[in-house]
């Protein structure tokens, strides 16, 4: 086949959202180590914040902090620009958007500077959600700043420099239990989710979107569920805004839940990483669990996500088996569906963690981890104002029937208290041996 090089920018470098994610993140990660680029993103007041007595000419008039700006900015926009191009996205009016969205971050990272915020323990990504969901709930998008709202991409690059901050040998001591967490509570909650949702007369095609949104990675699954069997686009959409929904209280409440029940952080970070649906959303989690809790919530979701390219497989093979009982003509599942269905993004993690682990320097690898972990919360800040945008709750109105979403918060509500005792099991050998 021909290239054709009248076609447009976006479709001749087109490679795939997750591969260009990977792609992106690895530009950046290059960057900061062959440059020895050592300017983190901005911050505001220091490690103790600012408050109303604070000398803001003096922090406003910082030539550091405007430099700091600038040159996020401007790198942010480059990869940002890698990243739509190579994911096959319209370049159009993109800068606009993608500008007033970093121009949002930056104003909920001022705010979480409070220091009154920082005393509690809030995180840039909470206000970042919050500061999106009040514009995206009481203000119609225009179209040139919807066109900055690429909320996949931005996890995905984050989760990819994430990778350069946890060591290989953290990966290879959780990822086992994650493994085998992932296994058993994707097993379990997924044949509850669905016998639940049968038991309520939600037809087979919802039932098995939604017990694949709820039991492996939200919106990923319910995507590849959705493709696998061919699903409604209607009832996806809803699936889609359920999770995205339920999984804002989750992520706020579940990190205090956990801290009231004493919870050590690497059980915590495995219950909210096999507990909440959407990555990005346990990243949130995770961060205001502590460090150790992001850790270990994200090796654990990324072991979740692992089995995403197998279990639309077996759902592929589930409904083509059950098309045949109804009476249609099943279709042939190709094996290549587990590759396809393999989120790629999770290659870039542990690449970028074997790098900074074998290849680097330790000095090499903690000077440059510590920039790009910067990089890595701004990007995933970037998500959270991007969901704020998209999530509105007067979705929810727009509901044939209230059966989906009763099946959907009940089959959660199972989640939650099935993985905690998971959790509770597996991980607290990891936190004996920590301490």
């Amino acid at each position: 086949m021909t290239k054709n090089n009248n076609a447009p920018l976006s479709d001749r470098f087109n490679i795939g959202q997750d591969w260009a994610s990977v792609v992106t993140g690895f530009v950046l990660i290059l960057f900061v180590v062959i440059t020895g680029y050592a300017v983190a993103t901005p911050s505001f007041g220091g490690k103790a914040g600012w408050n109303f007595d604070h000398d803001f000419t003096g922090m406003f008039g910082a030539s550091s902090l405007w430099t700091s700006l600038l040159f996020t900015l401007m790198i942010s926009v480059v990869t940002a620009t890698i990243g739509m191009l190579l994911s096959g996205e319209k370049i159009r009016n993109y800068f606009t958007g993608f500008v007033a969205i970093f121009l949002l971050v930056i104003l909920a990272q001022f705010v979480s500077s409070f220091a009154g915020f920082k005393n509690l323990g809030l995180e840039t990504v909470l206000f970042s959600l919050i500061i999106g969901l009040l514009i995206g709930n009481f203000i119609r998008l225009p179209e040139w700043l919807r066109s900055g709202v690429q909320t996949e991409l931005y996890v995905k690059i984050g989760l990819v420099l994430l990778g350069a901050t946890i060591l290989f040998r953290d990966i290879l001591t959780a990822g086992a239990f994650g493994l085998i967490q992932a296994v058993i509570v994707v097993t379990v909650v997924w044949y509850f989710a669905f016998w639940l949702s049968r038991k309520m007369k939600v037809d087979d095609e919802f039932s098995t979107m939604l017990a694949s949104a709820v039991s492996i990675c939200g919106v990923s699954a319910a995507i590849a569920t959705a493709g696998a069997i061919n699903g409604d686009k209607k009832k996806l959409s809803f699936i889609i805004s359920l999770v995205l929904i339920i999984a804002i209280p989750m992520m706020i409440f579940l990190p205090v839940i956990a801290k009231w029940m004493g919870l050590s952080e690497v059980v915590t970070g495995a219950w909210l990483g096999g507990t909440i649906d959407t990555t990005g959303a346990v990243v949130a989690a995770g961060t205001i669990a502590g460090e150790t809790g992001l850790k270990y919530a994200t090796i654990v979701k990324f072991s979740q996500n692992v089995l995403l390219g197998l279990a639309a497989f077996a759902i592929s093979i589930f409904w083509a088996y059950r098309s045949r009982g109804a009476g249609e003509k099943g279709q042939h599942v190709p094996v290549k569906i587990i590759w396809d269905r393999f989120p790629k993004f999770v290659l870039g993690f542990i690449l970028a963690s074997l790098v900074f682990s074998f290849i680097l320097s330790p000095g090499m690898a903690e000077s440059s981890g510590k920039v790009i972990k910067s990089f890595s919360t701004f990007w995933f800040n970037l998500a959270f104002i991007s969901i704020g945008l998209e999530t509105r709750f007067a979705d929810f109105k727009q509901m044939e029937s209230r059966k989906p979403f009763y099946s959907f918060l009940i089959a959660q509500t199972f989640n939650i208290i099935f993985t905690l005792g998971v959790s509770c099991l597996l991980f607290q050998l990891i936190n004996t041996n920590i301490k």
